[in-house]
């Protein structure tokens, strides 16, 4: 049996044709399944792996938080490694990925993730001892004693007896002597009286 050439050649072509169109899917599969960006946030820090890129274009990497930048525009080949500290934070962050691949657009990654809270940020440090105040002062009167006092004895002491050998007191006012006395001054008075009368009597009788 004879094969006409012409089918030969047609044959030829398909199959020349299908080998070209497998081998431009692979090496558009290639690239595609190739880029990986893998990248993790915690309540710390965010770790960014971004391996098998086309090393022949310019890439680009940038990472903001809240919409500040935590990594400025940075640009790598193959492959790029980094961990970044996030600022203390009481409260969650967004944390904004953007990645440009320089040999096309359907590589490239804009992702969004969340920092949570580390659990010990969230808790206030204690405030520094400024001691214990003392206590302020009673302002209340003493309340009044519910048992009264011991009455004071109502016996008077007794009186010291006079020691024995004590010297006798003197005698005060009036003694048994007073009587003795008046009657010797009204006798000098007299006396006196009688001698007076009998000197003027003389001087009288003389002139």
């Amino acid at each position: 049996m004879t094969i006409p050439r012409r089918s030969l050649r047609a044959a030829g072509t398909l199959a020349a044709a299908a080998v070209v169109g497998l081998t431009g899917a692979v090496l558009t599969a290639g690239p595609a399944a190739a880029h990986t960006p893998t990248w993790a946030v915690t309540c710390s820090e965010v770790s960014l792996d971004l391996t098998a890129y086309n090393s022949n274009v310019t890439n680009q990497v940038t990472v903001t938080v809240d919409g500040k930048d935590l990594l400025p525009i940075e640009t790598f080949g193959k492959e790029f490694h980094k961990k970044l500290e996030l600022p203390e934070h009481d409260k969650e962050l967004t944390v904004h990925l953007v990645v440009k691949a320089g040999d096309g657009d359907n590589f490239s990654r804009d992702e969004t993730k969340t920092a949570p809270v580390c659990e010990d940020a969230g808790t206030p440090s204690p405030a520094p001892s400024q001691g214990t105040p003392s206590p302020a002062p009673s302002t209340e009167a003493p309340a009044a004693s519910a048992t009264p006092s011991e009455a004071p004895s109502t016996s008077a002491p007794a009186a010291a007896s006079p020691s024995p050998s004590s010297p006798d007191l003197a005698e005060t006012g009036s003694s048994s002597a007073t009587p003795v006395i008046a009657g010797a001054a009204v006798a000098v008075l007299l006396a006196g009286g009688g001698i007076m009368w009998s000197v003027r009597k003389r001087r009288t009788a003389q002139h």
